[in-house]
């Protein structure tokens, strides 16, 4: 594999973390949310997933995002508040199932694996400036 695959492979990477961030930041930016964009409900996590495609010209995989959907899994939490105007009957409200800390860990995940792509393009920078040197 030559140097300018592995820089596509590795900008390929780096978009896919960009949109990993976007999605964990309007996670977080949600995260006290009880009505959605559509009036239904509370706001529902967003998880998004990668696959792996091949550039038939070079041959070199690349990262693409697939698809980025809600969370079915995890429960909305509920809290104890009588008092609040989207409370139901037993005084339960029900809030965005995001939690901050897990949004955190994984925007912390997702900035290390930017900040990888963006050293292994450096490096690849500084060895095809090292080789035309040595051609010089």
């Amino acid at each position: 594999m030559d140097l300018q695959a592995s820089t596509a492979i590795s900008a390929s990477g780096l978009r896919a973390q960009n949109a990993r961030m976007k999605v964990i930041a309007e996670n977080i930016a949600n995260a006290d949310s009880t009505i959605n964009a559509a009036g239904t409900g509370p706001y529902q996590r967003k998880m998004i997933a990668f696959r792996a495609a091949v550039d038939k010209a070079s041959g070199a995989a690349s990262v693409k995002v697939d698809r980025v959907g809600g969370d079915k899994v995890t429960p909305y939490r509920m809290a104890f508040e009588p008092g609040h105007p989207l409370a139901d009957a037993q005084g339960l409200v029900k809030y965005p199932n995001v939690d901050i800390a897990i949004e955190s860990a994984d925007m912390r995940e997702a900035t290390r694996a930017y900040e990888a792509n963006l050293m292994a393009i450096d490096t690849a920078r500084q060895m095809m400036s090292r080789s035309l040197d040595l051609l010089r």
